[in-house]
């Protein structure tokens, strides 16, 4: 503490934060601290909280036996398909979920760079008699093809456990088996589309730990198979999982290395990459960049031809999203809102999961610019998707719904809306 100047009352907030990205309830303040620092012990329960507390607020990866907390022996890391494998048995049951130590997500974590990733899994995938071809990787990209399809239909509280069940059953035993070298380089290729993928639906449902997790088993996997896409794609969902935390110098950081990895990447690529940097140079205050991001964004989308792919692919709607998130960081509220509009215009009607993030977002904007008959008209259309789908995102903006419309609850527009809110209540309940 003393090496990164950090106050009493500073690690106690930075702990609750940390607790509360994984539902877990932690309430110390400066006097718990006192405590600490004197020889007692946080519950064991919240001491990996407070090691990650630390390590943000440091800039670097502090160890438990270094923070005084005791010396955790930690196990030898896996190899790729046996922690592939790990982590989606755990999914499969959303009950037997790993709790706060296995889930925790790390602002310090080192990314491997795309050079030191080659042929990583070959030790574990030689040797097998189980033999794949060429009709085996595309059983794997069609099924990854479909559960996207559900994730946008039925949200990931549905899509996730189905990925984790055919990663465990399917994917793991594909990985180890026999095969040409290109099969085997495809086959990983194939797995590392489908572990994004299950990375992006665990952050999504704010599960952040975990979604770290496989993020980093993708890039692994993506290294192996010399797929650069994958890779750099992988790179730029962490980037967004950082935005989503609010560590904006971690997501331009991530950003900009995603950007790095894909020098051959087309125009619609290159427009998924360079929206996300403009996001991360407006939460650095950094107007120029932003706006100069934006304009290659979308310079790049109006080159961009062919099939918008389910996974990794970029559209108008993302785009307005984009500039929505920039204006709202640059202080531009109404600007932000206009273009949070034309994003749910341009949004496909089949991609629920998004939409009802989008126009949660949408209400809960408008809401805190006090437009509350505007904001409960969006609410209303958020309620029409949210009824049909599982997302913990879309939870989340239920949550701030029923309490952001308290205090305006005598205003008729309000009283109208808690009924279907009521409606809502009861069906999930159900």
């Amino acid at each position: 503490m003393r090496e990164g100047g950090v106050g009493n009352a500073q690690l106690a907030r930075t702990v609750n934060r940390i607790g509360g990205e994984l539902g877990v309830p932690l309430h110390y303040d400066k006097t718990a601290v006192s405590h600490w620092l004197k020889g007692s012990l946080p519950k064991a329960e919240a001491r990996p909280a407070v090691v990650e507390g630390l390590s943000r607020l440091l800039g670097r990866p502090v160890t438990s036996s270094e923070a005084g907390l005791g010396d955790v022996a930690e196990p030898a890391p896996p190899d790729v398909v046996s922690g592939v494998v790990d982590l989606g048995r755990a999914d499969m049951a959303p009950s037997r979920r790993a709790v706060l130590g296995a889930g925790l997500y790390s602002a310090t974590l080192a990314i491997p760079q795309f050079e030191d990733l080659a042929g990583r899994t070959e030790a574990v995938s030689a040797g097998r008699t189980v033999h794949i071809g060429m009709s085996d990787v595309s059983t794997v990209r069609t099924m990854t093809a479909k559960i996207a399809d559900i994730l946008d239909e039925l949200g990931g509280g549905h899509a996730r456990p189905m990925a984790a069940a055919f990663l465990v059953n399917t994917v793991g035993p594909y990985l180890r088996a026999d095969g040409g070298e290109a099969v085997k380089k495809a086959m990983k290729a194939a797995a590392s589309d489908l572990v994004y993928l299950t990375g992006w639906m665990a952050m999504y449902e704010r599960e952040h730990g975990t979604g770290q997790k496989y993020y980093l088993q993708a890039l692994t996997l993506a290294g192996s198979a010399e797929d650069h896409v994958t890779y750099c794609r992988t790179l730029r969902g962490m980037a967004l999982q950082a935005s989503n935390l609010g560590y904006g110098n971690k997501a331009l950081e991530l950003a900009d290395s995603a950007a790095e990895a894909a020098p051959a990447a087309g125009p619609r690529l290159v427009a998924f990459l360079r929206g996300q940097q403009a996001h991360g140079a407006a939460m650095v205050k950094d107007r120029r960049q932003a706006f100069a991001r934006l304009r290659e964004t979308e310079e790049a989308l109006s080159r961009a031809e062919g099939r918008n792919d389910a996974i990794g692919g970029y559209d108008r709607a993302a785009y307005e999203f984009h500039v929505a998130h920039v204006m709202w960081e640059l202080g531009d509220r109404a600007g932000s809102v206009t273009a949070l509009r034309r994003s749910n215009r341009y949004r496909p009607h089949g991609e629920r999961q998004g939409r009802v993030h989008a126009t949660g977002l949408l209400a809960t904007r408008l809401l805190a610019m006090r437009h509350v008959e505007e904001s409960c008209e969006v609410w209303g259309r958020f309620l029409d998707d949210y009824a049909a789908i599982s997302s913990a995102r879309g939870d989340e903006h239920f949550a701030t719904l029923r309490r952001g419309l308290r205090p305006y609850r005598r205003l008729p527009a309000v009283r109208a809306l808690s009924t279907r809110v009521r409606s809502v209540e009861r069906l999930k309940a159900a």
